[in-house]
């Protein structure tokens, strides 16, 4: 009698083990994994867009800045106002520069009648060079008063001098008028001198005339048509 020996069953390995199935194959899975992929998907959209929206949202926050940021811009105009009203205030409160109170032709019209002289440009000719000389003796605010003060043909003549180192005396002053004067002699130097000189105070008035004649040494009151009881020196 045959004995048939059984044969061992095989070990199972992982080439004779089938490989499981896939989940994805698996229509139910599949179909279970899309709808939740689909729920999971939806909440980042609207989370992207509520970022998007936050995100847009420091625009106006930004132009407010810029808007804040030009305020000072208008603080500037606001500060700029001051500087134009003390500029307005200085000008206010600065002195007025005095009109001239004549004409040169006036002024030399007058001295022609002072001194009986036949042209007024003979009239003009001293007048210049008297104020020529003149200019050369004062300095100061009294200067610059005296040129304001006149027309502006006889105030450059008084602005237009070197002062002196020290004024001369009246006597010397009319003698250095003598010499730019053709024909003229010490007696008829004084007349002209003191022709213009008279002319030009009551042109001026007293008062600058004071002020004047505090510059200059005694003796020229009397050319300036002033009493004056010491000599002419």
């Amino acid at each position: 009698m045959t004995t048939t020996v059984p044969k061992p069953a095989a070990r199972p390995t992982g080439k004779n083990t089938p490989a499981p199935q896939p989940a994805w194959k698996n229509p139910r899975v599949r179909e279970h994994a899309l709808r939740t992929a689909s729920q999971v998907s939806g909440a980042p959209e609207s989370a992207s867009s509520a970022a998007r929206e936050n995100v847009a949202a420091p625009e106006p926050a930004s132009r407010t800045a810029r808007e804040n940021t030009a305020a000072p811009q208008s603080a500037r105009e606001d500060r700029a106002v001051p500087e134009s009203t003390s500029r307005a205030a200085r000008e206010d409160t600065a002195a007025p520069v005095p009109a001239p109170r004549t004409t040169w032709e006036d002024l030399t019209e007058a001295v022609r009648e002072a001194g009986g002289y036949s042209t007024r440009a003979r009239a003009e000719h001293l007048t210049r060079t008297v104020l020529t000389a003149l200019g050369s003796h004062l300095t100061g605010d009294e200067r610059v008063a005296l040129a304001q003060s006149l027309p502006p043909e006889a105030g450059h003549l008084i602005a237009a001098q070197i002062p002196l180192p020290h004024p001369l005396p009246a006597r010397e002053f009319v003698d250095s008028v003598s010499t730019r004067l053709p024909d003229s002699t010490p007696a008829t130097a004084r007349w002209d001198v003191s022709s213009v000189l008279t002319t030009l105070s009551t042109t001026i008035g007293p008062d600058l005339t004071d002020r004047v004649l505090t510059q200059l040494p005694r003796g020229y009151a009397l050319l300036f048509g002033r009493a004056e009881l010491t000599a002419m020196e």
